[in-house]
């Protein structure tokens, strides 16, 4: 099933996991799926390699998502260190496992080369191999987006008209970036009203469990820790169990206001840990059970 025709039923609530690291058994990345699936997420993404790297194992674990545990998969694809060649043999493969969902990006510069040195650099940007999918046909196509601007944007105007351009090249739907003041996100669904840009969005929410976590991750993607929030994870860094509890409370506080005030989706960043996951998703189901039911 296409993703872009589950927010048709009300709101999605949809869970991301990563590959283990090259140097890690894949087999520990099943006993996560397998404790994730009965929380019977829309659908599960899977990326595909962060700072660079190589995809990994995502069309295998997108498999057995799609196929082991009929969830609709969600497979990342960046093409900023790929060929024309090589973007073709990861869309027929993963047809061949009938995953029909491709979440469509670019990807980190990697570390060791110059942007301008990249592969014959034939994807520079998002919208190029958001068009390239479109051509290869047969994909329901998902971007990224950012209620904080993009962290090499110039300014959040520009950000914007680029993201217009994207999703005219065949967006079904977005996905946010991380965000830990809703306000971000209600500012930025104004703004993409005001430029006409109507598909459904999913609030990436990530539940901060780990200080030095959250910081090195929000000094990559630029997102902003609100004061509410530094509080927090200044009062029990010296106490894990207490900021993991805190964590957890403060992401199911957000997701519980996103889905009072209407949101499309919920798309939580799980880290692959399913105990977390497990701890605010459950709570918010019957939530979102009432919205679908209601809409």
């Amino acid at each position: 099933m296409k993703i872009k025709d589950l927010f048709k039923t009300g709101p999605v609530i949809s869970l991301e996991i990563f590959p283990p690291k090259p140097d890690m058994p894949i087999d520990t990345i099943f006993s996560t799926i397998h404790e994730l699936a009965d929380l019977h997420p829309g659908f599960i993404s899977v990326t595909y390699g962060a700072g660079g790297s190589k995809k990994g194992h995502t069309v295998q674990i997108a498999d057995a998502i799609q196929n082991k545990y009929g969830i609709e998969t969600l497979a990342h694809l960046t093409c900023i260190n790929s060929t024309k060649e090589e973007i073709n043999d990861v869309l027929q493969r993963l047809q061949s496992v009938n995953v029909e969902n491709i979440l469509a990006l670019r990807g980190d510069k990697p570390q060791d080369e110059n942007l301008t040195n990249i592969k014959e650099n034939q994807y520079k940007y998002a919208k190029n191999l958001i068009m390239h999918i479109q051509e290869f046909g047969g994909f329901s196509i998902g971007a990224a987006c950012y209620p904080e601007y993009h962290i090499e944007a110039k300014d959040p105007i520009s950000d914007l008209k680029n993201l217009k351009e994207k999703v005219n090249s065949g967006v079904d739907f977005l996905i946010t970036q991380l965000f830990l003041d809703n306000k971000f996100f209600y500012d930025f669904k104004e703004k993409l009203e005001l430029m006409n840009i109507s598909v459904p969005i999913s609030a990436g929410i990530m539940p901060v469990i780990n200080k030095k976590q959250i910081e090195r991750i929000t000094k990559l993607c630029g997102a902003s820790i609100p004061v509410k929030f530094k509080r927090i994870l200044d009062k029990y860094e010296d106490n894990p169990s207490a900021l993991k509890e805190a964590g957890i409370a403060y992401a199911t506080e957000q997701i519980i206001d996103l889905l009072s005030s209407g949101v499309d989706g919920i798309h939580l960043y799980t880290m692959n840990r399913a105990e977390v996951a497990r701890k605010i998703i459950e709570p918010i189901s019957a939530i979102r059970k009432h919205l679908t039911t209601c809409s």
